[in-house]
C-alpha cells in the first residue's frame, strides 16, 4: 500500500517547471543552453515598486497581516478594476494570495465536490487540470483549433456543458498561445453561459496588460454584467509588472465565495508576504506608462520569433494578440528523424531532442493539452531569441 494519497497519484508535476529545471541542470553541466520555457519577463521590477518594498521594511511592515490581504491593497485592487475594467467591487469582495496560482486553487478547493466538472479550453496553462484534480473535481478539456487561432467557439462551449459543470476557466490573452478573445468572441461565450445559470466563470486575466496591435482586452463580467454574481475575476502583478518572485495574485467576486477562499487560505498559508503586498499597492496605484514601453519590446520580440519559425518547413506559427508566448504547430515534423537519430513521434520527442541536440529549451504541446505543438516564451533578450530560433531552424532543416 502506498503511503501517498490517491489524489496525488492523479496529478503530475508542472512540465514548465520541469523543463526549466532540466535546462538549468544542463547549463550547470557546461552545455550552452537557451531557456525559452519559463513564463517570466526578463525586465527588472520597476524602481518605484522596489522602493515601496524598502519603505515597508524600514517602517516595520513585516508582521502578519489579515489572512487575505491588507486593506490598502484591496482598495488599490478595487480602484484598478474600476479604472481598467469598469467593474465595481468593495474590499470585502477581494482576496489576495501568494500568486495567482493560489487564488485559483483556493477557489477550486472551496467549491469543487467529487463529480463536479470544470471546463478548460485547450491549449491551457499546465496547472489548471491538476488543480481541479487536487480539488476533487473533473477537468473537461475543450480543444481550440489552429484554424481558429486556438480559441474555442460558442458551439463548443455549449456542447461541453452538462448538469455537472461547476466552472468555466477562461484565460485571455492565453498561456500558452498568446491568443486573445475579442469583445464579440467573448460575448458569444457569455451568451452561452447566460443559458446555464449553474455554471460559474473563473477568469485568468494575468496577461491583461500584455496586449498588442490594438487588441483591446476585455473580461467576462465586463462584457456581460449579468454574469457579475457568478464570476471570479482573477489577476495579479507578476507578468505586467515583472514581479513574478514577489508572489501576489488577487481575485474579486461574490462575498460568499471570497469568504470561503479566505477559510482555505487561513488553514494553508495564511497571509501573503507583507512586504510584497505593499509593493503591489505601489504597482497598481503608481505610474503605468512603462507598460506600453515594455509592450513595444515584446512586440519586436514576438515578430522576430514568429517570422523565423514560419520560415521553417513543417512549422506553422500564428501571430498572437498578447502575452509573451507563441505556440507553433509542428505537424510537418512528426514522423521524421533528427540528425542524432531520434525519431520524432510526438511533440515531447521534438522538445527533448531539441534540448539535447541544440541546447534550446521549449515546452512540448501535450503539457498544454493540444498537440503537436511547442511553446516558446519570448520574454528574453533579442540576442538569445535570434540564436535560439536559428538553432531551431537548423534542427528542423536536418530532420529527415
Amino acid at each position: 500500500m502506498s503511503f501517498l494519497s490517491e489524489t496525488l497519484a492523479r496529478v503530475k508535476p508542472s512540465p514548465t517547471i520541469a523543463v526549466t529545471t532540466k535546462a538549468q541542470e544542463l547549463k550547470a553541466a557546461g552545455l550552452d543552453v537557451i531557456g525559452l520555457g519559463a513564463g517570466e519577463p526578463d525586465f527588472d521590477t520597476p524602481e518605484n515598486i522596489k522602493a515601496a518594498a524598502v519603505r515597508a521594511i524600514e517602517t516595520g511592515k513585516t508582521k502578519y497581516t489579515a489572512v487575505d490581504g491588507i486593506i490598502e491593497l484591496k482598495q488599490a485592487i478595487c480602484a484598478k478594476l474600476k479604472r481598467d475594467n469598469g467593474l465595481d467591487y468593495d474590499p470585502k469582495q477581494v482576496s489576495v494570495s501568494s500568486g495567482g496560482k493560489q487564488v485559483l486553487y483556493n477557489a477550486l478547493k472551496a467549491t469543487c465536490n467529487p463529480g463536479d466538472e470544470v471546463i478548460i479550453p485547450a491549449p491551457y496553462w499546465v496547472s489548471y487540470p491538476d488543480m481541479v484534480l487536487l480539488a476533487g473535481g473533473t477537468p473537461v478539456a475543450v480543444e481550440g483549433t489552429l484554424a481558429n487561432n486556438f480559441k474555442i467557439t460558442a458551439d463548443q462551449l455549449e456542447a461541453a456543458i452538462t448538469p455537472k459543470t461547476k466552472w468555466l476557466i477562461f484565460n485571455s490573452p492565453s498561456n500558452p498561445t498568446g491568443a486573445g478573445y475579442s469583445h464579440d468572441e467573448l460575448k458569444a461565450l457569455t451568451d452561452v453561459l447566460l443559458r446555464h445559470p449553474h455554471v460559474w466563470v473563473m477568469t485568468d486575466d494575468m496577461y491583461e496588460h500584455l496586449a498588442f496591435d490594438g487588441f483591446e482586452f476585455c473580461t467576462p463580467a465586463q462584457v456581460e454584467p449579468k454574469l457579475y454574481d457568478r464570476t471570479l475575476t482573477v489577476n495579479g502583478v507578476s507578468k505586467a509588472y515583472a514581479m513574478t518572485g514577489w508572489r501576489i495574485g488577487y481575485a474579486a467576486g461574490p462575498v460568499e465565495l471570497i469568504n470561503a477562499m479566505r477559510k482555505v487560505q487561513s488553514q494553508s498559508t495564511s497571509n501573503p508576504c507583507s512586504i510584497s503586498q505593499y509593493a503591489a499597492v505601489e504597482a497598481l496605484n503608481g505610474p503605468q506608462d512603462y507598460l506600453a514601453v515594455n509592450n513595444e519590446t515584446f512586440v519586436r520580440r514576438r515578430n522576430l520569433v514568429v517570422s523565423m519559425l514560419n520560415d521553417i518547413d513543417g512549422v506553422t506559427c500564428p501571430t498572437p494578440e498578447g502575452a509573451f508566448y507563441v505556440y507553433p504547430d509542428i505537424a510537418g515534423c512528426i514522423g521524421k528523424t533528427s540528425k542524432a537519430g531520434t525519431v520524432i513521434t510526438n511533440d515531447e520527442d521534438f522538445a527533448t531532442a531539441l534540448l539535447e541536440e541544440t541546447g534550446v529549451a521549449v515546452v512540448f504541446g501535450a503539457a498544454f493539452g493540444l498537440s503537436p505543438n511547442f511553446r516558446v516564451s519570448y520574454a528574453t533578450s533579442d540576442e538569445a531569441l535570434l540564436e535560439a530560433c536559428t538553432r531551431i531552424q537548423t534542427f528542423c532543416a536536418a530532420l529527415t
